[in-house]
């Protein structure tokens, strides 16, 4: 993961829900260079942010032993005019998941406004995977101590 679009977990459940923060501050990366006059913290990275949390609960879900990978978005809303120095908190949920795919949705807030949402991302399972690195991995970028695995 080259970028990581969330700070911490705060709260997961397996194979129902996950929340996570993410402050966005003007030192981005990503918004060097990106607006001449304005800064604003583009529409694609809240969708990647909602998408990253939601595939660690996935991949939490089913014991670190797949990998899922985005392969459709539905029903998105978002604010188009998001300035960088906000805190979001990121909440995702699993609606269904099978050894094939999964459905999920999730939503971004910001001081209890939704300012994004995903009703439906559909990720296709990938079990290629090791799932020792994957647990590691999972628990370095959530900031979670423990997960169970």
């Amino acid at each position: 993961m080259r970028f990581l679009y969330y700070d911490s977990v705060t709260h997961l459940e397996e194979g129902k829900s996950i929340i996570g923060v993410k402050t966005f501050s003007l030192s981005e990366e990503f918004l060097r260079g990106h607006y001449k006059k304005v800064a604003l913290v583009p529409a694609v990275i809240m969708i990647e942010a909602m998408a990253q949390l939601l595939g660690w609960l996935i991949i939490y879900s089913h014991g670190f032993r797949l990998t899922p990978i985005m392969s459709l978005i539905e029903e998105v809303t978002l604010s188009p005019h998001m300035r960088p120095g906000f805190k979001a908190e990121i909440h995702g949920q699993i609606v269904s998941s099978s050894k094939r795919d999964s459905l999920g949705k999730a939503q971004m807030v910001v001081e209890g406004q939704r300012v994004a949402s995903v009703e439906r991302i559909i990720y296709s399972h990938f079990d290629q995977v090791t799932p020792a690195d994957l647990a590691q991995l999972f628990r370095y970028y959530s900031g979670l101590k423990s997960t169970g695995s």
